[in-house]
């Protein structure tokens, strides 16, 4: 099979850089270690982790995660107990030969790329660090977990606070969210188990149906997520049964409003009493993907 332009310079790049950096060898950075277990390693660090936490970080299937934890266990590098503030949960911590063999791995990550990059100008280095740095944005945001989730899921609830945090940091007048209406239904986008998306649908009368809560984290400006989410929400419309979709915005976030305007919404009237919007939008949505304006 012949590669195509979109995955020939991903597929180069992944057999670079996994011989550059020695993931092909049984010994990681020498430490005796293969790359799985090393990276265990440093992503349990000296604050440790939930178990939870580890496979949403690095994605594992639960067995796997286990196999991995009982290799450092029984090298004495890591100790997996119950959490004393939850005992349904369990974290695993370093044990003081794995804080030495954390320091050495991380030393040595530190020197392999110290010696990466040190035969490249001052202007190579920077053209690097930018464009790795876009690469990350990109690979995670085309990575991101998207599930449905409920007004009491917990990252749904830190989704709907940063959310709210955000607005009353660029309100001029800052922001109450009072009572929030959970009403709806809600996606909530994550990525090595944190949220970095949100968003809702509610119905508002027959065939209509208002997006509301829609937030992106700040550091994933940039990689589309925005866009990709409003997508995902009038999908989720027309599931629901909803012909029409309405918005509203406040003045303020006018990165918003113009990727509602690329998405093909027109601005109408006032629709609802929200003292914080000043902006409202509708867009006509039909339940062939491909018959919608701006997907």
């Amino acid at each position: 099979m012949s590669e195509s332009p979109d995955t020939a310079t991903p597929r180069r790049f992944n057999r670079t850089y996994t011989q550059r950096i020695g993931a092909l060898d049984d010994s990681f950075l020498g430490t005796g270690r293969p790359l799985n277990v090393s990276r265990l390693l440093f992503e349990i660090g000296p604050d440790g982790a939930t178990v939870r936490e580890l496979r949403d970080r690095l994605d594992l299937d639960s067995g796997y995660l286990t196999r991995l934890l009982r290799r450092l266990t029984d090298d004495g590098l890591v100790e997996v107990r119950p959490d004393p503030a939850d005992g349904r949960r369990r974290v695993a911590t370093l044990t003081r030969a794995g804080r030495t063999s954390w320091r050495e791995l991380d030393e040595r990550s530190e020197e392999l790329a110290r010696r990466l990059v040190e035969p490249l100008t001052g202007r190579q280095r920077s053209r690097l660090t930018e464009a790795l740095a876009t690469a990350d944005l990109l690979v995670r945001a085309a990575t991101i977990h998207l599930r449905q989730v409920g007004p009491d899921d917990a990252i749904a609830r830190e989704a709907a606070g940063l959310y709210f945090a955000e607005l009353a940091r660029r309100f001029p007048g800052g922001f109450d969210p009072g009572e929030p209406d959970h009403g709806g239904t809600f996606l909530l986008a994550t990525s090595a188990g944190r949220p970095v998306a949100y968003g809702g649908v509610r119905p508002l009368s027959a065939g209509t149906g208002e997006i509301k809560r829609m937030w992106v984290d700040d550091a994933w400006r940039g990689a589309g997520l925005g866009s990709r989410m409003l997508r995902e929400l009038e999908a989720l419309a027309v599931r629901l049964g909803h012909t029409r979709i309405v918005l509203d915005t406040n003045g303020t976030l006018v990165e918003a409003i113009a990727m509602y305007e690329r998405a093909g919404y027109t601005r109408i009237e006032r629709y609802n009493d929200n003292p914080y919007a000043e902006a409202w939008f509708e867009k006509t949505v039909s339940s062939s993907p491909a018959a919608q304006t701006g997907s």
